[in-house]
């Protein structure tokens, strides 16, 4: 198993700086992740350092609450693409799906799939803030909205992957979309574990150490 194409490269820190962003294309491109995860704000700078390789753009939206309108996030997804994202992770609106308005949930995540023009969409469900019952829901409704991944967390709300998740995530969506897995990734066991489970994509800023099958320290 080559573990870096199962790895978005991942720096979404508030701090986070051009230079750190250029070096995060480096380790890409170096050690073939499948591609770099970052906000909008540097799409066009990693799109133009890799567009001359087989790695990936991928921006978030909605990033890290999920809590903004409907619109924002179709906005935000139709930039990004227009910079160069090839995928876009967005977190889904928390607090809509616990209110059980399903509809306005659905509606959004359609709303940015429609927007992605036919790029794929990931689904944050951020799993630590659900019950078992929500989670379920949150997947069927990313599957009627047409996303083509379910994902686990956004690494700044506390939690993270774990097996059982995989697990009921990719029980639920079974062969009609892949399952992400992210939020606090140390270790090469793990992210094996994680893909054993049912994974198909690991979302990481400690990539770089787990294909040296190093241990890692820190969030996300």
């Amino acid at each position: 198993m080559q573990l870096s194409r199962y790895i978005d490269h991942t720096l979404l820190k508030a701090e986070a700086t051009s230079d750190q962003i250029n070096t995060l294309c480096k380790e890409a491109l170096q050690f073939e992740f499948f591609s770099v995860c970052v906000n909008s704000r540097f799409v066009a700078r990693c799109a133009n350092l890799l567009r001359s390789s087989n790695v990936k753009v991928c921006a978030v939206v909605g990033f890290p609450l999920g809590a903004m309108g409907t619109t924002a996030k179709a906005y935000e997804t139709s930039e990004a693409i227009r910079e160069g994202a090839d995928e876009i992770d967005m977190v889904l609106p928390v607090g809509a799906l616990k209110d059980k308005d399903y509809e306005y949930v659905l509606n959004d995540i359609r709303a940015v799939v429609l927007a992605a023009n036919g790029k794929s969409v990931k689904v944050i469900l951020e799993t630590s803030m659900l019950n078992e019952f929500e989670k379920v829901k949150a997947c069927e409704l990313a599957l009627e909205a047409q996303a083509k991944f379910v994902k686990t967390s956004t690494g700044f709300g506390g939690g993270g992957a774990t097996v059982p998740d995989i697990q009921l995530m990719k029980k639920t969506v079974g062969n009609q979309a892949e399952v992400k897995a992210s939020g606090g990734i140390k270790t090469r066991q793990q992210a094996e574990d994680l893909i054993a489970a049912g994974a198909t994509r690991l979302g990481t800023s400690s990539g770089v150490l787990l294909v040296q099958n190093q241990a890692a320290m820190g969030d996300y």
